[in-house]
């Protein structure tokens, strides 16, 4: 397991189970650490060798999970009143890491796809999508992280 630097960030290692017709993929339980609530789920995809930019929510919790493909997560901890200010945490998660990854409120989070397949995210929020409580910057470089 990589080593989190980043307060309220978890990795929580996931189940695969193995069925002759189809395997079972776990993703998140109520009595899980980092289950604050559901208000949805969603999937996402992103291309081989595309990042999607930087993107933090205020007020929302994420449970990012990749059933498919592999795609590595960078998050940017900026928050003031935080132990961990200014680190970065960078992480690939897919089938060979089968991980949840937990995002907490206030800190930046970009991705890019670098399974060369499909590569799929699912998030399981603790609240419902508001654009009024997510932050964007459009560039990756207006945050300094060598990609």
């Amino acid at each position: 397991m990589d080593k989190i630097n980043i307060e309220g960030v978890l990795l929580t290692p996931l189940k695969k189970i193995h069925h002759p017709k189809g395997d079972v993929f776990h993703g998140m339980k109520k009595s899980d650490a980092g289950y604050y609530g559901f208000g949805e789920a969603y999937f996402s995809t992103i291309h081989f060798q595309d990042v999607k930019p930087w993107k933090k929510h205020l007020e929302m919790t994420l449970n990012f999970v990749v059933p498919l493909g592999e795609i590595r997560f960078v998050i940017y901890d900026d928050r003031d009143e935080s132990v961990t200010k200014n680190n970065f945490f960078d992480v690939t998660l897919g089938s060979n890491a089968y991980q949840r990854i937990t995002i907490p409120p206030g800190v930046w989070v970009a991705f890019s796809g670098v399974g060369s397949g499909f590569n799929l995210l699912l998030n399981l929020a603790n609240l419902e999508h508001n654009p009024a409580e997510v932050e964007r910057k459009e560039e990756l470089s207006e945050i300094p992280y060598q990609w």
